[in-house]
C-alpha cells in the first residue's frame, strides 16, 4: 500500500468536502453532546432538510471540549466561514436551517464563534473563547473536527503519517525521539514513556506486548472517553508505532465497558485500518504487522492499576502484584508488556511527525508537553481542556473555567482523583506538573479536576472518596482492606456528630500506614484527600469533632432547622411541604419544627415564600423558639 497515494485521495475527498457546493453541518455526538440532547437535534435537522429538499453533508463529530455548551451545532454554508452554534435544540435548529441556510441570517446573536476570519459582524473567532484561547491541543487535535467513524478524515489530517515516518526509522530511533520529547506517562504516575519502551525493546523474551490501558474509572475524569469518542485512530496509531518500536506485533486496548459508544467506534476504526493496510499483517507493504485486540473492563476500579489490569486481560481476579518485576520484564503472561493510557498513545504520532523538540518545546523542565483535564464541580464552564503543563490553578480555574457561579468564594480545587489531594486557595498560583503537585500534597493523576466551592463541606469530600477507594479496593493487602474500611467508618462517625479531637490524628497514622504498607497505586494514595484536607482545612475537621458543627452547612446530623416566630406568618405552606409531617402548626399560628422527626431535606426551607424568609438552616447552635405553635405576633 503506498502511503502518499492513500494520504493524496484522502485529501482531496476532504478539500471536497469542504470546498463544494453543498452545505456542512457538524454535530457533536460524543456522549455529552448525546446526553444533552444531540440525537433530538441530527434527528431534526435531517427531517427539515428532507422537507426543505436541501442537500447537505452532516458529519457527525467528537467533543471538543465546551461540554456545557452542548449540543454544539456548526454550519458551514459555501463561502462563509464555519459558524458554531451552541445549547442548540431542535427548535434553534429549524430556525437556523430556515433563516441561515435557506435565507443568509447567520444570527450573530445565536453564533458562539466563527473558525477562521468571519465575514459576518459580530460574530468572534471562535478559538478567541475564553475557554478555548489558552489551550494547545495535542492530543486531541481532530475532536470535535473529524468524524471518528471516517478513517479518510484522520488521514487528511495528517494521520498515519507518523507512523509511515515511524516505519522508516530505525526502532532504536523511534525510542530516542519520544526520549526527546520528554514525554511521561498520562495515566498518572508520569514515568518516562521512551524508557518503558526502550526496556521491553531490550528484553530477550518474546513475544511482547502492547497494552493500552483506557480503564479509565476516576469519578468525573472523561479525557480518555473524550478521545476515544472522538479520535480513536490516533490511539491506535501510538499504539502501532510503539509496537514497532519495542519489535511487537501484539497490542491489546483495555477499555471499560461502561462506554460503549467508544467501544463502538475503536472497534470501527480497528477494522477501517485493517482494511486499509495499516493494521494487521505486513503494514504498508513492510515486514512490521500489528493487531490490536479489544478487552472490556467489568468496571472495577483496581483494574486501571496496571498489574490488576493485565491480570484482568488473562481472565483472572484484577488484583495488583508485588513488583518488582516491573511488566516490561513480565507483564501479560509473564511476558514483556509496554503499558501506556489513551492520552499518552494519543501522543505519540505528533512526536514522530514534528521532532521530539517540538513537543519538548511545551511544558517546563521536568514535566513537558501538554496535559488533557476533566474540569468539573462548581465551575462556570465545565468541560475537557489541553493545557500546557506549567499553567498554574489559578489560571485553570478563573481563565479557562471561567470563575465560580455566583461569585462564591473558591474553597480548594482536588486533582488527581479519587486519590488525589484538595488544595486551598493559597496554592492557586502552584504550577501543573508532576513534582508540583505531589509537593504539595496532591497528584496529577489522570487528569481529574474538581473544584470546591464555600458550600462544600470538606470533611464531607473526604469521606465520599475514602468510601469510593473502599469500596475499589481489591482486598489484597492488608494495610488497603482494612485501613480504609476503619477510615471510612471514623469519617462517617464524624460527619454524623459523634467524632473527637483524638480522631484527626488518628487518621493522619492510619493514613500514612495505608500509604506506605500498600502493594498499588490504590492504596499508595487513596488517604490523599484526607491527609491535605487536615493538613490544609484543620480548622474545619476541629469544627466537626470539636464543636459539633459543619461550617458549610452540608453534614446532615449537624444541622438544624428553625422557623422564626417574628418572621412567621403561620401560612402553612411549610407544613403542607414537609415529607413527614414534622412541622405543626395551624393558620396564624407561628409554625414549629419537630427536631427528631425532621430528616433535614431542605424542603421547608425553598418552600418558604421569599417575602417571610422565616425558616434558617443554622449548625451547632440552638434558637430559642417557641416549643408548640403560638399566635402569630405573640413574640414581636
Amino acid at each position: 500500500m503506498d502511503f502518499a497515494k492513500l494520504r493524496n485521495k484522502a485529501i482531496k475527498e476532504w478539500q471536497a468536502l469542504w470546498s463544494g457546493d453543498k452545505p456542512l453541518i457538524l454535530i457533536g455526538l460524543a456522549t455529552c453532546g448525546i446526553a444533552a440532547g444531540a440525537s433530538a437535534v441530527l434527528k431534526t435537522i435531517d427531517e427539515e432538510l428532507a422537507r426543505r429538499n436541501i442537500k447537505a453533508s452532516i458529519i457527525p463529530v467528537g467533543c471538543i471540549g465546551l461540554c456545557y455548551l452542548e449540543p454544539l451545532v456548526d454550519i458551514v454554508k459555501p463561502g462563509y466561514p464555519r459558524i458554531c452554534y451552541s445549547q442548540v435544540t431542535p427548535e434553534r435548529a429549524i430556525k437556523l436551517i430556515e433563516d441561515y441556510l435557506v435565507n443568509d441570517n447567520p444570527h450573530p446573536d445565536l453564533a458562539l464563534g466563527s473558525f477562521g476570519e468571519s465575514t459576518v459582524e459580530n460574530i468572534p473567532k471562535f478559538f478567541e473563547h475564553p475557554m478555548l484561547k489558552p489551550q494547545v491541543r495535542i492530543a486531541t487535535r481532530n475532536c470535535g473536527h473529524i468524524n471518528p467513524e471516517d478513517i479518510n478524515h484522520y488521514i487528511a489530517k495528517g494521520g498515519y503519517n507518523g507512523l509511515n515516518m515511524a516505519l522508516g526509522m530505525y526502532p532504536e530511533d523511534v525510542i530516542k525521539e519520544v526520549e526527546k520529547s520528554g514525554l511521561r506517562g498520562r495515566g498518572g504516575a508520569g514515568f518516562p514513556t521512551w524508557r518503558k519502551w526502550d526496556e521491553a525493546r531490550n528484553s530477550k523474551t518474546t513475544p511482547k506486548f502492547v497494552v493500552c490501558n483506557a480503564d479509565e474509572g476516576d469519578p468525573g475524569a472523561f479525557m480518555d472517553r473524550s478521545v476515544l469518542e472522538g479520535d480513536p485512530h490516533s490511539v491506535l496509531e501510538g499504539m502501532a508505532i510503539a509496537g514497532h518500536a519495542i519489535g511487537t506485533s501484539n497490542g491489546y486496548i483495555y477499555v471499560r465497558a461502561e462506554y460503549p459508544l467508544a467501544v463502538r467506534r475503536l472497534q470501527i476504526a480497528i477494522d477501517q485500518a485493517k482494511k486499509l493496510g495499516l493494521l494487521g499483517d505486513n503494514i504498508l507493504d513492510t515486514e512490521f504487522s500489528f493487531n490490536i485486540d479489544i478487552m472490556q473492563g467489568a468496571g472495577a476500579f483496581v483494574c486501571g492499576e496496571g498489574s490488576a489490569l493485565m491480570y484482568s486481560i488473562e481472565g483472572k481476579r484484577g488484583m495488583p502484584r508485588v513488583r518488582p518485576p516491573r511488566s516490561v520484564a513480565s507483564g501479560l503472561w509473564g511476558l514483556p508488556t509496554s503499558l501506556n493510557n489513551v492520552e499518552t498513545f494519543a501522543n505519540v504520532s505528533p512526536i514522530v511527525t514534528n521532532g521530539g523538540d517540538w513537543y519538548a518545546s511545551y511544558g517546563t523542565e521536568t514535566s513537558k508537553g501538554t496535559k488533557t483535564f476533566a474540569l468539573t464541580g462548581k465551575i462556570g464552564r465545565p468541560g475537557l481542556i489541553e493545557v500546557p503543563m506549567g499553567i498554574t490553578l489559578r489560571q485553570i480555574i478563573y481563565e479557562i473555567g471561567g470563575g465560580i457561579p455566583g461569585d462564591k468564594p473558591f474553597k480548594a480545587i482536588q486533582t488527581g482523583g479519587p486519590s488525589g489531594g484538595c488544595l486551598p486557595e493559597s496554592l492557586l498560583d502552584t504550577p501543573v506538573d508532576f513534582e508540583t503537585l505531589t509537593k504539595a500534597g496532591s497528584i496529577m493523576g489522570s487528569g481529574g479536576m474538581v473544584v470546591l466551592d464555600e458550600d462544600t463541606c470538606i470533611v464531607d469530600v473526604a469521606r465520599y472518596f475514602i468510601a469510593f477507594c473502599r469500596d475499589e479496593s481489591c482486598g489484597k493487602c492488608v494495610p488497603c482492606r482494612e485501613g480504609l474500611p476503619l477510615m471510612s467508618n471514623m469519617l462517617e462517625r464524624i460527619t454524623q456528630g459523634d467524632g473527637n479531637a483524638e480522631d484527626i490524628e488518628q487518621l493522619i497514622d492510619i493514613g500514612e500506614t495505608i500509604i506506605n504498607g500498600s502493594l498499588c497505586g490504590l492504596g499508595n494514595s487513596a488517604p490523599n484527600p484526607v491527609l491535605s484536607s487536615i493538613r490544609y482545612f484543620r480548622d474545619e475537621w476541629e469544627s466537626h469533632v470539636i464543636d459539633k458543627r459543619c461550617p458549610a452547612l452540608v453534614c446532615k446530623a449537624l444541622i438544624n432547622f428553625y422557623i422564626l416566630p417574628d418572621k412567621c406568618a403561620g401560612c402553612g405552606i411549610c407544613a403542607r411541604a414537609c415529607p413527614v409531617e414534622a412541622i405543626s402548626g395551624g393558620k396564624r399560628l407561628v409554625h414549629v419544627i419537630n427536631q427528631k422527626k425532621c430528616i433535614k431535606c431542605t424542603t421547608c426551607l425553598e418552600k418558604c415564600p421569599e417575602r417571610f424568609s422565616a425558616i434558617v438552616k443554622v449548625t451547632g447552635e440552638q434558637i430559642e423558639v417557641p416549643k408548640e405553635p403560638v399566635p402569630v405576633g405573640a413574640n414581636k
